[in-house]
């Protein structure tokens, strides 16, 4: 029954207090459902469950009181609506995003499709512990990006265009870092105290504060029994090539590395960031200037 237990929490059944019962948890991408989703999975709730369904902390949803007896059943209806179970165990886990660009004014980045591409290329890929991606779409950073195995923040690589700039200061008035300075006609960056938050760029009622999206990475973060910030060892990326090719070495790094059970995080810690950055190439960037 042990084994049981086990293969059906790894499809994404958790045993709950009470006998031969379940809560299952499901899976949501970038915590994101539409209405017809939402709804069948009430008819699911109603139908196999006790008609309640529990949001979780990673933007998921499980239906809880699912009895064994129904795994079968409630799997085929799930596939009837489209749905799909959620994972548990060591392996890339669903991958968490805040709404980003598409729909929040302070975005830089479109976090959904980025979510999709990363749970495309990673969901359910075994490693030695679990391993959450989160993506968050600025610095303001509400879904905690340094929580997870491997965040994501979004934010801008900027340039100043002096042929259309009309010198009205918002750029630097915006600036909390204080990396741009606007002095008769001439703006700057001090590239070192840019953290290319995008709020210059934003500000900015000309579109001479140019900004493309970028991608900040952090690395080793962990939320739980130990708490521990992840760290962001490249200032930031250009393009999602550059960012899965440093995620690509991330994963085989911990592949390689990582003893069971041992979190990312701890692997690293244990190895050395030095040597995990050579792993990423050795190199703080494409650069962002």
């Amino acid at each position: 029954m042990n084994s049981d237990i086990k293969a059906l929490k790894a499809i994404g059944f958790m045993k709950q207090k009470q006998k031969d019962r379940f809560s299952l948890r499901l899976r949501v991408i970038g915590g994101h459902l539409t209405a017809e989703n939402l709804r069948s999975i009430s008819k699911v709730a109603d139908e196999f469950g006790s008609g309640i369904v529990h949001l979780t902390s990673r933007q998921s949803m499980e239906i809880p009181f699912v009895s064994l007896g129904d795994v079968d059943p409630v799997l085929k209806r799930l596939a009837e609506h489209g749905l799909e179970t959620g994972i548990c165990g060591p392996k890339v886990r669903t991958i968490t995003a805040c709404q980003g660009a598409a729909i929040c004014e302070n975005g830089c980045i479109d976090t959904l499709s980025l979510a999709r591409e990363i749970s495309a290329r990673y969901y359910g890929r075994a490693l030695p512990h679990k391993f959450k991606f989160g993506i968050t779409g600025c610095l303001n950073n509400c879904l905690k990006a340094d929580e997870n195995d491997l965040g994501i923040k979004g934010g801008y690589i900027n340039d100043w265009i002096k042929e259309t700039c009309r010198d009205c200061g918002l750029c630097q008035k915006n600036c909390r870092r204080g990396a741009v300075k606007a002095d008769q006609g001439e703006i700057t960056i001090d590239r070192l105290l840019c953290n290319n938050c995008g709020r210059c760029v934003k500000s900015c009622p000309t579109g001479s504060m140019s900004g493309r999206s970028g991608y900040m990475l952090v690395f080793g973060g962990q939320f739980g029994n130990k708490v521990a910030p992840g760290r962001q060892l490249i200032k930031i990326l250009p393009d999602v090539e550059s960012l899965f090719k440093i995620s690509d070495a991330a994963l085989d790094f911990y592949s390689a590395n990582g003893q069971p059970g041992e979190r990312f995080g701890n692997v690293i810690e244990r190895i050395g960031w030095e040597k995990f950055s050579q792993a990423l190439g050795g190199e703080p960037l494409p650069s962002a200037a």
